[in-house]
């Protein structure tokens, strides 16, 4: 998730399971903590752009490295913390703040490697976005009624509970975003039932910052489909009918075998789980078909760039973010429930 989120959850999850009366220290130690095992983004090679994409959410964010990273977290903050808590204390703290760095992530879409180096599986359970301003802001309200100063003398000494409910926030729309999972995948089911297909793989996942509608992608006969399913809390889901094209395999690019090209095929192939599809503008681009701007679009929002001409070389990567007023325009129809012009 954000890093803004990352750390209110450190800093409450800390506080939550420590319980410890120095609770402003305790707090910024806990949502510091939490910051660090994303440092993995400043890892990558100018040779090599795949690296980033296969570093980031893997070591730092395994449930191994956990005592590593409260380590790492102890001895910087110990010097800024050590009028307040002692080492073992702030290396506790650390350990819970860094703790929620990996499990959070894997909540969401993109994929957390939990158990490496013994399995290079990304977890990805798909139930929050990456970003979700409700989930923040009821963060930011616990955070800030622990860590506000008291307003006279005679108040009451704060406790935990804010910390429990900042918790029960969260845990509460994860709950709810696996139901909303839950009954997305159901709509989608129908869907492919109407259309007589026989579904071999499928993922859902939310779109940015809601719970309402969701992208739901999945393959039958080495053809991959794309549909925007949006969810009423009553009644019946509206659906979004998208895009199809062909799935795209590691065994169409055979030519390449032996290559550099072709090794960071099945690199990439490993990333995006097997959902790859050909860029509709660009030939040369081989995509994610799990992610783009739209839901009803297989446009993927980033992929890797082929060279035919220098195929011993890394392959390039890059982004193809479209926020254009016509993509903001349909994406907001379809989250209040309108039909497409």
């Amino acid at each position: 998730m954000d890093p803004l989120t990352h750390g209110l959850v450190g800093a409450l999850t800390a506080q939550a399971v420590t319980r410890h009366r120095r609770i402003r220290p305790t707090l910024i130690t806990g949502f510091f903590a939490a910051l660090l095992a994303d440092l993995d983004m400043f890892i990558y090679s100018a040779s090599d752009p795949l690296l980033n994409v296969e570093i980031h959410r893997q070591f730092t964010h395994s449930l191994l490295f956990i005592p590593v990273g409260a380590l790492v977290a102890t001895l910087i903050m110990f010097w800024f913390q050590r009028r307040y808590l002692s080492m073992a204390e702030v290396y506790v703290i650390s350990f819970v703040g860094f703790a929620t760095s990996g499990l959070l992530d894997a909540f969401t879409s993109y994929g957390t490697q939990l158990f490496w180096p013994f399995s290079d599986v990304r977890l990805a359970w798909n139930v929050v976005s990456v970003v979700d301003p409700v989930i923040t802001i009821g963060l930011m309200v616990a955070f800030y009624m622990l860590f506000r100063p008291e307003r006279h003398s005679l108040a009451p000494p704060r406790t935990s509970k804010w910390a429990y409910i900042g918790i029960g926030w969260l845990s509460f729309f994860l709950l709810f975003g696996y139901v909303q999972r839950e009954r997305a995948k159901s709509a989608t089911l129908d869907i492919a039932r109407e259309q007589q297909h026989i579904i071999d793989r499928m993922v859902i996942k939310p779109t940015l910052g809601n719970r309402v509608l969701w992208r739901s992608t999945y393959i039958t006969n080495d053809t991959i489909y794309t549909n925007g399913v949006r969810l009423r809390y009553f009644g019946e889901s509206e659906i979004y009918n998208g895009e199809s094209a062909p799935l795209v395999t590691i065994s169409d690019f055979a030519a390449l075998h032996g290559t550099e090209h072709y090794e960071d095929l099945l690199r990439f192939d490993h990333l995006s789980d097997g959902y790859l599809v050909q860029h509709p503008d660009e030939p040369d681009v081989i995509g994610d078909a799990r992610y783009s701007m739209l839901p009803t679009s297989l446009t993927p929002l980033w992929g890797i760039r082929l060279d035919s001409t220098n195929t011993d070389e890394h392959v390039g990567f890059d982004y193809f973010r479209d926020a254009s007023k016509e993509n903001r325009s349909q994406l907001i129809r379809m989250l209040r429930g309108v039909e497409l012009e």
